[in-house]
C-alpha cells in the first residue's frame, strides 16, 4: 500500500501543469480539470485507515483507473503537441537557414554594387574613387602644364620670329640703302670715267 501510495505522488508530481479537456465542465471529477485538480478529486474521494499506527489511503479502483486513462492521455497529447512543435521548429530551422542564405547572398551582391559604386574604370580596370581621382587630376595636372610649356614656347618663338622679322627687315632696308648707294657710286665713277675718256679724246 505504501508504495501505491508513492506511486500516486510521483504521477502527481510528473503530470503537474498538463492540461486533459473532456465534454464536461464540471471540475470536481475526473472527467474535466487540470490532472492536479483530478488528483485533489481522488484524495478527496479516498477512503483513509491507521494499521500500526501509521495512516493509509484508500483509493477506488474505478478512480485510479480513470485517473492513469487521463493521465495517460494528457501524456498523449503533451508528446502530440512537443512533435508538432519539434516539426514547427524543425520548419522555422530550415526557413531561417534558407533566409541566412539568402541574407548571405544579398549581402555580397551589395557589397559588389557598393565597390561597383565606389569605383571607377580606369583602363579597362576598377580602382576606388580616390585613386581614380588622383590619376585623373594628375594627368589633367600633367597635361595643363604640357599646354602651358606649349604656349609658353609658342609665344617665345613667335617674339623670336616678330624680332626675326623686324631684323630682316631692317636688313632689307639697309641692304638697299647700301645698294642704291653703291649703284649711285658707281653711276659717279662711271661718269668721272667717261669724262675722263672724254677729255683724253679731245686731247689729241
Amino acid at each position: 500500500m505504501k508504495s501505491f501510495k508513492l506511486s500516486l505522488l510521483f504521477l502527481a508530481l510528473f503530470s503537474c501543469g498538463l492540461q486533459f479537456a473532456q465534454d464536461s465542465g464540471d471540475e470536481g471529477s475526473l472527467d474535466a480539470g487540470t490532472i492536479e485538480s483530478q488528483f485533489e478529486y481522488v484524495f478527496k474521494k479516498s477512503g483513509n485507515y491507521n494499521a500500526d499506527g501509521r495512516r493509509y489511503e484508500v483509493v477506488r479502483a474505478i478512480n485510479l483507473d480513470k485517473l492513469r486513462s487521463n493521465v495517460l492521455d494528457s501524456l498523449k497529447a503533451a508528446r502530440s503537441k512537443a512533435s508538432e512543435l519539434n516539426t514547427t521548429i524543425s520548419r522555422q530551422e530550415a526557413t531561417i537557414a534558407s533566409l541566412n542564405t539568402k541574407l548571405e547572398e544579398t549581402t555580397a551582391q551589395l557589397n559588389s554594387v557598393t565597390e561597383e559604386k565606389d569605383s571607377m574604370s580606369l583602363f579597362g580596370a576598377l580602382v576606388s574613387k580616390a585613386t581614380y581621382n588622383i590619376v585623373l587630376w594628375t594627368i589633367i595636372l600633367g597635361l595643363s602644364l604640357l599646354l602651358l610649356l606649349f604656349i609658353y614656347r609658342f609665344r617665345r618663338s613667335n617674339i623670336l620670329t616678330q624680332e626675326a622679322k623686324v631684323k630682316l627687315s631692317d636688313l632689307e632696308t639697309e641692304y638697299e640703302d647700301h645698294r642704291r648707294k653703291a649703284l649711285e657710286r658707281e653711276q659717279r665713277i662711271s661718269r668721272q670715267l667717261q669724262d675722263e675718256i672724254n677729255k683724253y679724246r679731245k686731247s689729241k
